[in-house]
């Protein structure tokens, strides 16, 4: 869902959804609207009875802290047998731009960066 506002003498601002590359059953989209602990059981649920040997996590902007967390809580609710390899991206955001009332302006469209983490939360081969 695009998010909406309006700006002094610019117009109407809409956020486009970020991209997502293609989704399998391993990767948890993390954001700040989801309940955590509901993000939390999935993910264990995933691992434990999912037979899953890991888990991607990944987290856009705000949600970055959100994505760590939920990575830090896996790894202590399992100790000693999961492991954690993060990294980090840029992700480039559209956002699109319609004057608000005068014919003078075009839309447009607005292009922006937001820093992107991917946490693989896996079991090493021996276990």
């Amino acid at each position: 869902m695009a998010e909406q506002k309006s700006l002094p003498g610019r117009g109407l601002h809409t956020r486009r959804p970020a991209p997502r590359p293609p989704r399998s059953p391993s990767d948890i989209y993390v954001n700040t609207k989801t309940d955590f602990r509901a993000q939390l059981a999935r993910c264990r649920q995933l691992l434990g009875a999912g037979g899953l040997r890991e888990v991607r996590v990944h987290g856009l902007g705000l949600a970055i802290g959100r994505a760590i967390n939920l990575a830090l809580q896996l790894q202590l609710s399992h100790p000693g047998t999961l492991l954690l390899s993060p990294s980090t991206s840029t992700v480039e955001l559209t956002d699109d731009l319609e004057p608000e009332g005068g014919e003078d302006m075009e839309p447009g469209a607005r292009n922006r960066n937001n820093s992107a983490i991917h946490i693989r939360v896996y079991r090493p081969q021996g276990e």
